[in-house]
């Protein structure tokens, strides 16, 4: 009798939300899901129309399945769109840019986080406040100032910042850097302080602090950053529209104006085009997409 007492007494106690088991989020459930759906209604919608000749949408209708699916419009986009050329030129704009975005966002974020000094919480709160001036406010003042600054005929055609690369690479890393400081320092911040403290017991100073220990614990977060960063300024249109006049110079954001006739516009040519400036975004996100949620996800949850 007493071991059975004994061994009641012994079991664990039960508790009282479903014996330790998580009750099921049917709304948090519902609305992903509804959301996720409406998200992919244009893609999904952009990617028909593009697989449909233009004769059988004339035909049939875009609201209809009648007809022929092929890849021709695919590849007359490809052509007449001049896609090589305009992803070449997005390449020569987004390496860069997301390189020195990442790099003078860290050190900002370094300096401001793990380093006390006067000024840290002022600069954070000057580079955070940037990203509420909407770029078009500045866009004529920044036209004035690179039209004035001069530069050599064999550097610039123009003679100025304007119609290069560079213009846009400096007007989105300006632009960019606030936000990025901002997630940085805040990972950073999270990050235990005896790390540095006993570096700087052993002789490490600033700068190795900053890429032997810091760096190498801020990768999840400099992954998810690179991948929100490549998203938004290879779509930017805006900042390569404003400063480069040569076509030949635009990125790939632009080349669906080279797929607009004159007096009558083929969507389903337009539906290709677009949906090949989606596939990059799309194949890199995806292969970065562990890293992307890691990163996002660090510190949400604590134990």
């Amino acid at each position: 009798m007493s071991a059975s007492t004994t061994a009641r007494r012994a079991r664990p106690a039960k508790t009282g939300a479903g014996h330790g088991r998580s009750r099921p989020h049917y709304g948090t459930h519902i609305f992903l899901t509804v959301m996720a759906v409406m998200w992919m209604i244009p893609l999904g919608w952009a990617l028909f129309t593009a697989l449909r000749p233009k004769a059988d949408t004339d035909k049939y209708g875009y609201f209809s399945l009648g007809g022929a699916f092929n890849f021709d419009n695919f590849a007359q986009a490809w052509t007449q769109g001049g896609f090589p050329r305009y992803f070449m030129n997005s390449l020569i704009i987004t390496v860069p840019t997301i390189i020195l975005v990442l790099l003078c966002s860290s050190m900002m974020a370094f300096a401001v986080s793990r380093v006390n000094w006067k000024f840290n919480i002022t600069l954070l709160i000057m580079f955070t406040a940037g990203n509420l001036l909407p770029p078009q406010v500045l866009a004529t003042p920044l036209f004035e100032m690179f039209k004035l600054i001069q530069l050599p005929y064999w550097f610039s055609d123009s003679g100025s910042l304007l119609n290069t690369y560079i213009s846009v690479i400096i007007a989105n890393t300006a632009f960019q850097i606030g936000f990025c400081t901002f997630v940085l320092s805040n990972y950073m911040k999270a990050l235990s302080a005896d790390l540095t403290e006993a570096a700087l017991v052993d002789g490490a100073g600033i700068w190795r602090q900053y890429v032997s220990i810091i760096m190498p614990l801020c990768r999840p977060a400099i992954a998810a950053l690179a991948t929100l960063e490549l998203i938004f300024i290879y779509n930017d249109y805006f900042w390569p529209l404003l400063f480069i006049q040569s076509g030949d110079r635009l990125p790939v954001t632009t080349a669906i104006n080279n797929l607009q006739g004159t007096f009558l516009s083929n969507y389903n040519l337009l539906a290709a085009g677009a949906t090949i400036t989606v596939i990059p975004t799309l194949v890199i996100y995806l292969a970065l997409q562990r890293q992307f949620v890691a990163g996002l996800t660090l510190g949400s949850s604590k134990g």
